[in-house]
């Protein structure tokens, strides 16, 4: 199956710049005809592939730059710094976002580890880095056209749109990124674990002594796993979720304390000195700079 295909059903379903809903939850295409700076954002688990054009993300210093040869995998909640520097209205970028849906990621990692007959343990290795790029292969394109084929028939989209998904999860945990995908969605991964949870509960407080006992580990084998995988120390992680999250809600018009108590801060004004640290303005500054440049970040 051709890419060119692919391409050809993303830009004739995808009339503006920005996010555009394909009708099956978790799968969205997205155009960019002007640049974007590198902007704070927030990757839920996903694997982001460009059909056209290339986009960037940079993760605590490391830059990730991905096009139509290689895709984006994240398995995991990461802080990243992210956009499409290089597009423009003679060079367009265009691409589809597929969120990872826990449940059916870890039942087909399961089913794939009891096929081969060897324990998961036995396979777990170094714990795996937060973010991987992985050559696009014949069955990851085949699986994504079949998905992007349904186009917008609520019959078709209700009947084969979840089985479909499933048929390109399976793809890409067979692919490259496939080792690095399983690890990360087995149930037994604690740093995995953490991080979900610290995603979903940003505006409670939270320690690296909480984050360890959840983990069932000692402070000090909590603190050194976790910054294998994510580059960061916990409470730096923490802090840049926060922040990021802030960001980008101060961007799509929250009001800035608004957008501070969502994310923990209980004082403004720490909020605002420790954003303009990390951002270099102040939270309205930010939001009034980059209000139109989130949405594809």
């Amino acid at each position: 199956m051709s890419k060119d295909k692919l391409l050809e059903i993303i830009a004739a379903r995808t009339e503006r710049d920005g996010l555009t809903e394909t009708g099956i939850a978790g799968v969205r295409l997205f155009r960019a005809t002007q640049p974007v700076p590198c902007v704070p954002a927030v990757y839920e688990p996903s694997v982001v592939a460009i059909l056209s054009g290339e986009k960037e993300a940079h993760l605590d210093g490391q830059r990730f730059v991905y096009d139509s040869s290689r895709y984006l995998c994240c398995p995991m909640a990461m802080p990243v710094q992210a956009g499409t520097p290089a597009a423009s209205p003679e060079a367009p970028l265009y691409g589809v976002l597929i969120s990872l849906g826990l449940r059916i990621m870890t039942e087909l990692g399961f089913e794939m580890d009891q096929s081969t007959g060897v324990p998961p343990s036995a396979k777990a290795g170094a714990p795996v880095p937060g973010i991987k790029l992985a050559a696009w292969d014949a069955e990851f394109t085949e699986a994504l056209f079949r998905l992007l084929s349904l186009g917008t028939s609520p019959t078709d989209l209700a009947v084969l749109g979840q089985s479909r998904l499933r048929e390109l999860y399976y793809a890409i945990l067979k692919g490259e990124a496939g080792g690095f995908a399983r690890q990360a969605f087995r149930t037994g991964n604690v740093i995995a674990r953490s991080i979900a949870h610290v995603s979903a509960h940003l505006e409670v407080p939270i320690s690296i002594d909480d984050m360890a006992a959840r983990a069932g580990m000692s402070r000090a084998a909590f603190h050194r796993k976790f910054k294998q995988v994510t580059t960061m120390a916990p409470i730096q992680f923490v802090k840049s979720m926060r922040l990021n999250t802030a960001a980008i809600k101060i961007a799509g018009g929250m009001a800035v304390n608004e957008a501070a108590l969502e994310v923990g801060y209980a004082s403004p004004s720490q909020f605002s000195r420790e954003f303009k640290r990390m951002y270099g303005r102040s939270p309205r500054q930010w939001g009034e700079a980059h209000q139109a440049a989130m949405e594809i970040a």
